[in-house]
């Protein structure tokens, strides 16, 4: 039978819930979240953290991402299939292969100052391009393709409940860790604006200060009077993307990164300069963008009244999850509502009560029937998510109720 639970800290939200007989408790569970999570929604702040589980299945997660690897390495064997293994089982995680890539760049920079290791340098170098390419691949997935629409239209659904925030609330701001484009496509096929640090023309190059603009639109054509657009969207991809390459082609810009439109469509000697999703790529864990994105990051964790919802992220990038605990530690008035199964990850051991952790645990025979957790990101965005501008129609048809009836009475 399906189990769903609501922590806060370590206390189990749903234990009274769970006393009764009743052969609804899934539904009175579900219920039961659904009127917390449209309370968070109240906090002027909201941002999301999204994790590679927001874009299964049309690409694999990080553990699929690593069979690939494998199965290929696998069939060439001899050195590469060695020293692939050993970095594999000498991390935390074997299926990291962010922190396999970091490892590997590290190497590269040692042996490139040494000539004796020419052997193991051409190992090294074989190992990225091998891995590289494969991420290329699987992130640059069909968006027509059957799996991607489902997943597209899951974004949609997202973006079509939250993006129309009001107005005297911050706009909603996204970090991803993941590189694919499913975030941007969705967000363009519901006309939706957004901000992603590229600014410019036909060629768009990084700019941070573009993260603290905001579009407007001009009240009264006689007076200078402007408000913020209502749909706006701040999405920031702290571990880089599949469109962006190095480009050093224009002298006047700060930061040499452009966005691309069609990154299928990159020779193979760029993708060898396309910025993967490893901040530690060339030895850059301090270099731009990532370092920009990630004081974004902190920046906004650090804001009053803030609320974070981690969704499809398991915790395992200790450079992401310090910038969380840091903010916990230092902003008293932040939230945090994990949408995932963390429970052997240190983030479940903390007693804080600005934590709250939902998940749900299926039964075999319940997956094999093609049921979903409700910490998926579909049942989240259907089953979870208020719908924020529904919820504005019908202030707004309350506020017309009342306007009318006091006109009526004021007659009588």
């Amino acid at each position: 039978m399906a189990n769903i639970n609501f922590f806060q800290g370590q206390t189990d939200l749903l234990e009274l819930i769970q006393t009764k007989d009743s052969g609804s408790i899934r539904n009175e569970h579900i219920i039961e979240i659904q009127k917390r999570i449209m309370e968070f929604f109240n906090i002027k702040n909201i941002h999301f953290l999204f994790g590679s589980g927001t874009s299964c299945n049309a690409i694999p997660n990080m553990k699929g991402l690593h069979s690939e690897v494998d199965g290929i390495i696998a069939t060439v064997g001899g050195k590469l299939l060695d020293e692939f293994k050993s970095i594999s089982e000498r991390i935390e995680n074997e299926y990291n292969l962010e922190e396999i890539l970091g490892i590997l760049y590290s190497n590269r920079i040692y042996l490139e100052n040494y000539k004796r290791y020419e052997d193991e340098l051409k190992t090294c170098n074989d190992l990225i391009k091998i891995i590289e390419d494969i991420i290329f691949s699987k992130i640059n997935v069909d968006l027509k393709s059957k799996v991607s629409k489902e997943v597209l239209e899951t974004y949609q659904n997202f973006y079509n409940k939250l993006a129309l925030r009001n107005k005297d609330l911050s706009r909603l701001n996204i970090f991803t860790t993941n590189n694919d484009l499913f975030n941007e496509t969705a967000l363009d096929s519901l006309n939706i604006h957004y901000i992603n640090g590229f600014g410019g023309g036909i060629n768009k190059f990084f700019n941070p200060a573009l993260f603290n603009y905001t579009f407007s639109k001009r009240m009264d054509t006689s007076i200078e009077k402007f408000e913020p657009v209502e749909n706006m969207v701040n999405l920031y991809k702290i571990h880089g993307s599949v469109n962006w390459i190095e480009d050093n082609s224009n002298s006047n810009t700060f930061f040499k990164i452009r966005e691309v439109s069609f990154p299928e469509k990159l020779e193979e000697s760029e993708r060898n300069i396309l910025i993967y999703p490893t901040p530690t790529k060339q030895n850059k864990s301090l270099g731009s963008p990532y370092v920009e994105l990630f004081r974004e990051f902190q920046k906004k964790l650090l804001e009053p009244h803030s609320i974070l919802f981690v969704v499809g992220y398991s915790f395992s990038d200790e450079h992401v999850n310090n910038i969380i605990y840091q903010a916990l530690a230092t902003n008293s008035t932040m939230n945090l509502v994990v949408l995932n199964d963390v429970e052997h990850s240190g983030i479940s051991k903390i007693n804080d009560n600005r934590i709250f952790r939902i998940w749900e645990t299926l039964e075999e025979e319940e997956w094999k029937a093609g049921e979903e957790p409700i910490h998926f990101f579909k049942s989240i965005v259907d089953k979870l998510l208020p719908n924020i501008d529904a919820n504005k129609n019908q202030d707004k048809t309350l506020k017309d109720f009342i306007e009318f009836y006091n006109e009526n009475l004021s007659k009588k």
